[in-house]
């Protein structure tokens, strides 16, 4: 029998589904980052419903609002081609469904025999009313989980680093100022008196005899 609390999870999963899949064959990139924006608020409920408050709040507050608002804005700021946009979209569509393909074995296979996780599952968690999952996430995190967190921290790190790199470059095509050269600017570097003797006009005798 389909409790009231699994008709809305599945509900939200519907959701959240039809938005991740917006995402991706939306035609205007304004309309992803909508739809990005509902699966994140139904992932959020999602997380409520299993009592993980913590992840939900931080995934609103976070990612809707911060993140996605930004990547809307810049978005919207940008001349988007979208014409160059799908340029290639059947080229690299057997390697992105192969990719799919695998994330979606590999998610059947953990749900469906966790014995294939490499990482032994977390403590069931108690429902007593001065019980935090926050407190519960952090000790997981900084004590059975502290290898995968490093190495998603580093790779995050990495990505900030190469995406510095990759908008720092200078362009040939592009004008740019450097401010440590107009700090050290002075006023004799800007304008210069030039010393020229003055010049007198010839007589008009003198300058009929010079012709003649």
């Amino acid at each position: 029998m389909i409790t009231f609390q699994s008709f809305v999870f599945y509900l939200f999963a519907v959701i959240l589904v039809a938005a991740a899949l917006g995402v991706i064959t939306a035609r205007n990139p304004v309309h992803c980052a909508l739809f990005l924006v509902l699966a994140f608020f139904t992932a959020a409920a999602e997380w409520l419903l299993l009592e993980a408050e913590f992840l939900a709040i931080a995934l609103v507050l976070v990612y809707v609002g911060a993140v996605m608002v930004l990547f809307l804005f810049v978005v919207m700021m940008l001349d988007i081609n979208l014409d160059r946009l799908r340029e290639g979209f059947w080229k690299y569509l057997p390697v992105g469904a192969a990719v799919g393909i695998a994330m979606v074995v590999e998610m059947a296979a953990v749900l469906v025999k966790p014995a294939f996780s490499l990482l032994p599952g977390p403590a069931p968690l108690p429902g007593a009313a001065k019980y935090s999952n926050t407190e519960a996430i952090g000790k997981l995190l900084y004590t059975q989980y502290v290898y995968p967190f490093e190495l998603a921290a580093v790779i995050l790190l990495v990505a900030i680093v190469a995406a510095i790199a990759l908008t720092m470059r200078r362009r040939k095509d592009t004008k740019y100022q450097n401010p440590s050269v107009q700090v050290r600017a002075k006023a004799k570097d800007r304008v210069r008196i030039v010393s020229m003797p003055s010049e007198k006009p010839a007589a008009p005798a003198a300058a009929e005899k010079t012709q003649a």
